[in-house]
């Protein structure tokens, strides 16, 4: 609703009535107020009134929410706090800038929590002992930017959403979420996941590029889209997302992109991805918590890492902000509400008379320490720059309004960092008014060079994945059916729904679920993927996983295994298995898979070695490379494969999935 009578901004504030203000394009805010109230699940979420009547709702969501689906976390008992909305108010964005306060808001005793040296011992740590050994391709482990602030909650809140709506730009929401006791202010550049009208929509942002002094260039940014770092970290995020889409898409979900993310003092390279889902939108939120681009993947063992690397509790730091609308029209079976959801990152949080700005960085195999060190002060001096905490790049916010030739129009505090501010500046830091809206700049995305070095990305990449996944002719399957056994890496949702796609019915079982009898019956059994070692007989999923494999192979029944449970096999046929001499997690090879050449990746850190040349062990038939890595094994009634056929890098992975499978399905002769 709109008109004169609403009361303003400043007397929401003043009153203390719990409101949100989101701006979602460039002409509007929208001013939500109404009622908390705090919940324990995500279904508890509460979408209807006691009459059953849809209503519009908020939802702050925690990491520690992870809780539900299993996975470990330090729990810190932040609240899943809804707003449960009893007005909404579209005000245009000149209208909400004239009632929000000007007046700087200083900090006291600025710092991260954790110091440049501890952290970037941290990095080494996580590469050496847990990408090192397996646990997983990447790992995002956070650190606090960190003051105190004397402003009331409030007055803070509506100066920094002021300063964010006149700085920032590209923003997928810019926020400001006020409620007893809690404040969050950001402009997260990132939709984890939406649903409208049926669609689901996830948008996958990896690889960061701050801003020189003065503002990018293409010049500057096309050394940071060569960097295969970059790239792959960025590969390896869509795969993880793609599992989720595959969990709660029919269609598994396509990607489109690369795009680039153009904000004011950062860039980032993303990719979306879309499928149609018919699941409640909680549940949906349930099967995509969280991104993997501020956790890592596989995302259950992820969690655990940041668990045994994070020393406190996230709060609500790669959370969401879920915003669950009534649908006006709808059709049967339908959900009752679209969802819109963010990640909760590039956010400020302010309790209790501290900021807190959490921030983190993606750790691969090949992480320079300091540079990761780097980047959480770029994103921090980004998150406290857009807010008018600290001094913005004067040269950049003067390209703005008058862009040179070249160059793209974006700020960013000099040299891209706080560690090079005084605490007494970060202090006595002020908003840089300007006196009118600057123009808006050349997006280097319409830069040529730039726009065909994004697209030549895709090169890499399956179509299967690409393109539209219709239907190819008479599926090679049809009226087969399998069982895949989960390992804890969700890559089985995606090999599920290509199994699917190649006509065969699908069912998924956990390894701690799977019983016997459905080792068993299973006509084709696919034994899955999952990080960690394939020796560790202490493991109780290794374990498993061992007897699985062992049964099925002892009873002769169709059995196709994936790279752990491919390293199990091998070990079964007395193939030595070894740590890589560095992990091929997120890699993409060519190799030879029993006489055709197949480009797949691989996510390995150990690998089933022969001496070189060796080409039988028992009756398994050995595809291995000239060092003796083993990449395939088949015989009478199984198959295996090291790489991951399901993976977006696996550009023959249905062509090789297929052989395999047929394998597989190969009676054996007595």
């Amino acid at each position: 609703m709109t008109g004169p009578a609403h009361p303003s901004l400043r007397e929401i504030a003043d009153r203390g009535i719990p409101f949100a203000l989101i701006a979602r394009d460039a002409a509007t805010v929208e001013l939500l107020t109404g009622d908390v109230v705090d919940v324990d699940l995500l279904s508890d979420i509460p979408l209807t009134d006691d009459s059953g009547a849809p209503r519009e709702v908020l939802a702050l969501v925690p990491f520690r929410q992870v809780r539900e689906r299993g996975f470990e976390c330090h729990d810190d008992g932040a609240p899943l706090r809804c707003l449960i909305v009893r007005e909404r108010t579209a005000l245009p964005r000149d209208e909400a800038l004239a009632q929000l306060p000007t007046e700087p808001v200083a900090l006291q005793d600025a710092g991260f929590d954790i110091a440049d040296e501890e952290y970037a011992d941290i990095v080494r740590r996580v590469i050496a002992d847990e990408i090192g050994r397996g646990e997983g391709a990447n790992f995002v482990i956070r650190r606090d930017f960190t003051a105190g602030v004397s402003t009331d909650a409030a007055t803070a809140a509506l100066t920094w959403f002021r300063a964010l709506l006149e700085h920032e730009r590209g923003a997928y929401w810019t926020f400001a979420v006020v409620t007893p006791g809690h404040v969050a202010v950001g402009a997260s550049p990132e939709a984890h996941v939406s649903a409208r009208d049926g669609v689901v929509t996830m948008n996958p942002i990896s690889g960061t590029f701050r801003h020189p002094a003065g503002g990018a260039t293409a010049e500057t940014l096309t050394e940071f889209l060569r960097s295969t770092k970059e790239t792959e970290e960025l590969f390896m995020v869509v795969d993880e997302e793609l599992k989720m889409m595959s969990a709660v898409c029919s269609d598994g979900g396509r990607i489109t992109g690369p795009h680039l993310k153009e904000m004011s003092r950062l860039t980032h390279t993303e990719y979306v991805l879309r499928g149609r889902s018919r699941l409640d939108p909680r549940d949906i939120l349930r099967e995509t918590m969280f991104a993997p681009t501020v956790t890592g993947s596989p995302m259950q063992n992820a969690c655990t890492v940041i668990s045994r690397h994070e020393t406190t509790p996230r709060g609500y730091y790669s959370g969401v902000a879920a915003l669950f609308t009534p649908r006006l029209t709808l059709a049967a079976d339908e959900a009752t509400h679209d969802l819109d959801a963010p990640i909760l990152i590039r956010t400020a949080y302010l309790q209790d008379g501290r900021l807190r700005v959490p921030v983190g960085a993606t750790l691969v195999r090949h992480s320079d320490p300091y540079g990761e060190v780097g980047e959480t002060h770029g994103k921090a001096a980004g998150v406290l720059g857009a807010i008018g905490a600290v001094p913005r790049d004067a040269a950049a916010e003067a390209a703005v309004a008058a862009p040179a030739k070249g160059t793209v129009a974006n700020g960013t505090v000099a040299n891209g960092t706080v560690a090079n501010l005084a605490v007494a500046d970060v202090a006595a830091a002020h908003v840089i008014d300007e006196d009118a809206p600057a123009p808006a700049p050349r997006r280097l995305a319409d830069d040529p060079a730039i726009a065909e070095l994004l697209a030549s990305r895709n090169g890499r990449l399956a179509e299967f994945w690409l393109n539209p996944q219709g239907a190819d002719g008479p599926a090679p399957f049809a009226g087969r059916s399998a069982l895949v056994v989960d390992a804890e890496d969700r890559f089985t949702t995606m090999l599920a729904h290509q199994l699917r796609h190649l006509g065969l019915e699908v069912e998924i079982a956990p390894w701690d679920a799977v019983t016997d009898a459905q080792v068993d019956g299973a006509e084709l059994l696919v034994s899955g993927p999952g990080p960690g070692d394939p020796r560790d007989a202490s493991s109780p999923r290794i374990r498993r996983m061992r007897e699985v494999v062992a049964r099925r192979r002892e009873a002769g029944r169709p059995l196709l295994a994936v790279c752990l449970s491919h390293q199990i096999l091998a070990d079964t046929f007395g193939i030595g298995l070894a740590p890589l001499d560095a992990p091929h997690q997120g890699l993409q090879k060519s190799v030879d898979v029993f006489g055709m050449p197949a480009s797949i990746g691989f996510y390995n850190t150990f690998t089933a070695r022969v001496p070189a040349g060796t080409t039988r062990a028992g009756e398994a038939e050995i595809a291995a490379d000239a060092a003796g890595d083993v990449y395939a094994l088949r015989g009478p009634g199984f198959a295996s494969v090291q790489g991951h056929l399901e993976s977006i890098l696996s550009r023959d992975g249905m062509t090789t999935l297929q052989r395999l499978v047929a394998q597989a399905l190969t009676p054996v002769t007595a």
